[in-house]
């Protein structure tokens, strides 16, 4: 969902605050943070429902929290007394406070490259925007595995590219051996590692093809994967 307020759009699907038309530098716990306050506007999100989002398996400060309200205030351009969209809700939380409205996105072509992710012996489709990983019952991957958070990590495809980023996990993301800071372009055959699970993120040619396999929810020593509906691609 693309929100729009101001000179600003808030992209839920890329993970992207605009100001003027240009990206801005926002990070992943300060999104969380954002995120819900336009989309649910006037509503107003207690403390211990925004610690919850930005990281459900740590504890988040009150100061930590001022510092990402801070942050996105100095993101869309808010200063000082003429702060007025992200209102600060004192003893309780925070909420959006102004005009806002969703904003439609330009569809895009179509791109004929697939990309998926591999675990062992299951093959995980992603689709087109966002694709989370973790143990969430929405994630397009749900592995039920003790070192993996809730919503510990998301792939973003949009066309021919694609890029992954860390979601505040406890235990990280890496790809390479090294670790996820900022959202990172992927390639063909990248080995990706959340929590202690590793899994290969492959990327498909429109001249190859892959067979049908039934939607399956199975233990994989020990551990519970979800994956969805395929069907063969060509």
């Amino acid at each position: 969902m693309r929100i729009r307020f101001g000179d600003c759009v808030c992209d839920s699907g890329t993970r992207e605050v605009f100001r003027g038309g240009k990206p801005m530098h926002v990070s992943p716990k300060a999104f969380w943070l954002l995120e819900p306050l336009p989309e649910n506007r006037p509503r107003a999100f207690s403390k211990e429902e925004l610690h919850h989002r930005i990281r459900p398996d740590t504890f988040v400060s009150e100061a930590n929290l001022a510092s990402l309200a801070a942050e996105i205030r100095h993101a869309i351009g808010e200063k000082g007394r003429r702060a007025r969209l992200i209102r600060t809700v004192y003893g309780f939380g925070y909420a959006f406070s102004g005009e806002a409205a969703e904003e439609k996105r330009t569809p895009s072509a179509r791109s004929d490259y697939r990309c998926r992710v591999i675990w062992e012996e299951e093959e995980i489709p992603l689709v087109e925007g966002e694709n989370i990983l973790g143990r969430d019952h929405d994630a397009i991957a749900r592995i039920d595995e003790s070192t993996i958070s809730r919503r510990h990590a998301r792939i973003v495809i949009a066309g021919k590219t694609a890029t992954i980023e860390d979601l505040g996990s406890k235990n990280g993301t890496y790809v390479g051996g090294k670790r996820v800071e900022k959202p990172s372009r992927l390639s063909d055959g990248d080995e990706i590692k959340i929590g202690s699970v590793f899994l290969t993120f492959r990327v498909l040619s429109p001249e190859q093809s892959t067979e049908t396999v039934r939607e399956t929810s199975r233990n994989v020593r020990g551990r519970r994967i979800k994956t969805g509906p395929r069907s063969k691609e060509s």
